[in-house]
């Protein structure tokens, strides 16, 4: 029953997450992308209890929305250098700036012992939700970003599907028991080589895959790889091995928050996926990785 409601909320959710990927303009998958970020900040605040925090909600979620507000008007969005540049000098700023606000706001609780324990996870929650996702919808802005993204959610999934079904069906050596006693190592390898061979896949056919998405007018011309625009082989490969062990090691921290807060799920919003945050906890340590590329293909 689990595993149903597992696929169903999947078939419903990915055509939905592909069509704002691909078809949306910017500043509405920024908005959508802030209600993730929103949803996925207060299930984590939410956890923080479990360890005794009572965090700052209102001030936490005023930072997302703010930051995500700057992405979605980016007055650089209309060239790669500036939007890049624009993002960056945003997301320094804040994260500059964001101990300090915490800080203060917390300075007005009587009990002072949960001042800064309040502030810390408010600050970690923007680093570890807010900023990612951001870096997510910037992606888009770039040149070629609906196909980068797209290749970025497809790693992604892949390597969540076969790592839970070849785990369960093979999986005999623990990964990490403490933390996540369900994976394995055969899960983790089998996770590996499906991201390997759907980048290599997505290399292959990029231009016919492109040609498809503009063809039935799902991307415009700059958001596709085509056969000028295709990268080499082997820094695809690297590119998609460095994503799915982010991925991985993003879904083991995220098991490693819930099992110190004594919770199985981060929430109950998606059926057999369990909150927000379980359904991008692999996105979150990725993201910043493709964005990373990206933006060193923009900066050099």
């Amino acid at each position: 029953m689990q595993l149903l409601k597992r696929i169903l909320t999947a078939i419903v959710l990915i055509p939905i997450v592909l069509l704002l990927v691909l078809a949306a303009p910017v500043p509405v998958l920024a908005f959508v992308t802030a209600l993730v970020a929103l949803l996925a900040t207060d299930e984590l605040l939410k956890l923080s209890a479990g360890y005794g925090i009572h965090p700052i909600r209102w001030t936490t979620f005023a930072a997302v929305a703010i930051f995500f507000a700057f992405i979605a008007v980016n007055p650089g969005g209309n060239t790669d250098l500036l939007s890049t540049a624009g993002t960056i000098y945003a997301a320094v700023l804040l994260a500059a700036l964001l101990p300090f606000i915490f800080s203060v706001v917390a300075m007005r609780r009587l009990d002072l012992r949960t001042a800064f324990p309040a502030a810390m996870v408010s600050v970690f929650a923007f680093g570890y939700i807010a900023l990612p996702l951001g870096l997510l919808v910037q992606v888009r802005e770039q040149w070629r970003g609906a196909f980068l993204i797209l290749y970025l959610l497809l790693i992604v999934w892949a390597g969540d599907i076969f790592a839970y079904f070849v785990g369960k069906s093979l999986g005999r050596h623990l990964m990490s028991p403490r933390i996540s006693p369900k994976k394995t190592w055969e899960g983790a390898f089998a996770s590996l080589a499906a991201s390997l061979i759907v980048g290599a896949l997505l290399f292959s056919y990029a231009g016919q895959i492109s040609s498809a998405l503009l063809n039935a007018h799902l991307i415009d011309k700059k958001d596709g790889l085509f056969a000028l625009q295709k990268p080499l082989l082997w820094p695809t490969l690297l590119l998609s091995a460095a994503i799915n062990i982010a991925a991985q090691l993003g879904d083991l921290v995220e098991s490693l928050i819930k099992r110190g807060a004594g919770v199985k799920d981060s929430g109950s919003l998606l059926p057999g996926h369990g909150g927000m945050l379980d359904r991008i906890d692999a996105l979150l340590f990725a993201a910043p990785i493709l964005w990373y590329y990206a933006a060193w293909r923009v900066l050099r």
